[in-house]
């Protein structure tokens, strides 16, 4: 069994543990289906009472700044559902001493707990995502080709990294630090920011929520490829960040690995 066969089927295993498990509160799905319709809508009103009062804002027309929203809300899905149970589990691990266990296994560690916990609920906000995207390109009498598709497709997989390159580098400062909970906090607020379109920040915001903490990348990227007007600059320039903070957040958590004393050290 080649290498990636192998991990395939360990995540396979993991998926398969957190269906199960999810699968034992089957209301909790209706719940989550609800709250996700719930918090759309208020993701959404803030941006149609300002399109209530002019036609564009920063080049954006309402049901095109809607696709933004959209990928907003299906990466919020994603942080929400893998990424944030998962690295969250990590810095209990370290508070109480208990990564040893995972750093037995013969398996790649930062594999192992980037996958050890995944809440599938959450993957309604993926869908109702979808659905807004849907909704908008319906209502702009626009039907993507296979190209802009498969581009905004590459593109949101480029935001989901991006997403957990930057909450591995935080998983990686509590080896360090044990309080890192307001870091993760403090990027959840700044990731509302991401529901506009990045045209609307000016100077030295545009040049930080682009390069430093690349929202823009993430959420109107994908839609301008969608609305077939992605420079292909702008493609290049996401993927090299993609490739990047997936880089350094990889040599961060290694680097964190090698100081992790253990709970008997």
């Amino acid at each position: 069994m080649t290498a990636l066969a192998r991990y395939a089927r360990l995540f396979a295993i993991q998926l398969r543990t957190s269906v199960l498990l999810a699968l034992q509160y089957r209301v909790e799905f209706v719940v989550q289906a609800i709250m996700s319709v719930f918090w759309t809508a208020t993701a959404l009103v803030p941006l149609l009472a300002l399109y209530d009062r002019r036609p564009s804002i920063a080049g954006w027309s309402r049901d095109e700044a809607l696709i933004v929203v959209g990928f907003f809300t299906a990466l919020k899905g994603v942080l929400e559902g893998a990424i944030q149970p998962s690295l969250g589990a990590v810095v209990e691990h370290v508070r109480k001493g208990t990564l040893d266990f995972v750093l037995l296994k013969p398996v790649d560690a930062q594999f192992l707990v980037s996958t050890s916990k995944l809440d599938v609920f959450k993957g309604v906000h993926v869908l109702t995502g979808l659905g807004v995207i849907g909704w908008a390109l319906h209502a702009l009498g626009r039907a993507p080709g296979p190209l802009a598709i498969a581009t905004a497709l590459t593109l949101f997989a480029v935001g989901a990294l991006l997403l957990y390159s930057i909450h591995l580098l935080v998983v990686a400062l509590a080896f360090k630090v044990v309080k890192v909970d307001n870091l993760s906090f403090l990027f959840s607020s700044a990731y509302d920011a991401a529901r506009w379109p990045s045209s609307v920040f000016r100077g030295a915001f545009a040049i930080f929520f682009t390069f430093v903490l690349p929202l823009a990348v993430m959420t109107t990227f994908p839609a301008l490829a969608l609305l077939g007007r992605l420079p292909a600059r702008s493609l290049a320039l996401a993927l090299g960040l993609g490739v990047a903070f997936g880089l350094a957040s990889r040599a961060a958590f290694q680097r964190a690995l090698g100081s992790y004393t253990s709970a008997g050290g």
